[in-house]
């Protein structure tokens, strides 16, 4: 079978798509798929390169089982759409800055990590760096259902 390559991207990588690579990963760990994956995580601006989550993003998501402090924030390049099957934008601001820059025969691997999650009725992941903890907590609920959405899917597809 073929490796699935997975990229989440929000803005800045600090808290948004970390916290969906780590959620993910740890559900395709949890279900002894993660020989089948590449995730990754990136941001469309380089203001937080190099940098570990937003601590409020770790707490959140350790207080699940989900551990981020390991994760690095790096920019999304151009390559990015080469190398990877699925860019999982977090809100519209991001999706089209991706769909803007994304090269022809590419284009169908760019959508709403939200999309998989069409129960929810909402189509944006919010960002909460500059709220409080419910924020972070609301991130978790989002991106956990749009992650099972997601994985549910791939196998409906026979990707899995």
């Amino acid at each position: 079978m073929e490796m699935i390559k997975v990229l989440f991207v929000c803005m800045g990588n600090i808290c948004r798509s970390p916290t969906a690579e780590g959620v993910f990963t740890k559900l395709i760990e949890d279900r002894n798929l993660a020989r089948l994956f590449k995730v990754d995580s990136a941001g469309t601006h380089a203001y937080h390169v190099g940098d570990a989550p937003d601590l409020r993003a770790q707490k959140a998501a350790r207080n699940r089982g989900v551990e981020l402090a390991h994760l690095r924030a790096r920019k999304f390049t151009y390559a990015d759409f080469e190398n990877f099957d699925f860019i999982l934008a977090m809100d519209d601001d991001n999706y089209a800055i991706l769909i803007d820059a994304c090269p022809d025969g590419h284009k169908e691997k760019v959508r709403y990590l939200l999309d998989f999650a069409p129960d929810l009725k909402v189509r944006e992941v919010p960002d909460p760096y500059y709220g409080g903890s419910y924020g972070f907590e609301r991130v978790l609920d989002l991106v956990e259902e749009a992650s099972e959405g997601f994985l549910k899917e791939l196998k409906q597809a026979g990707r899995l």
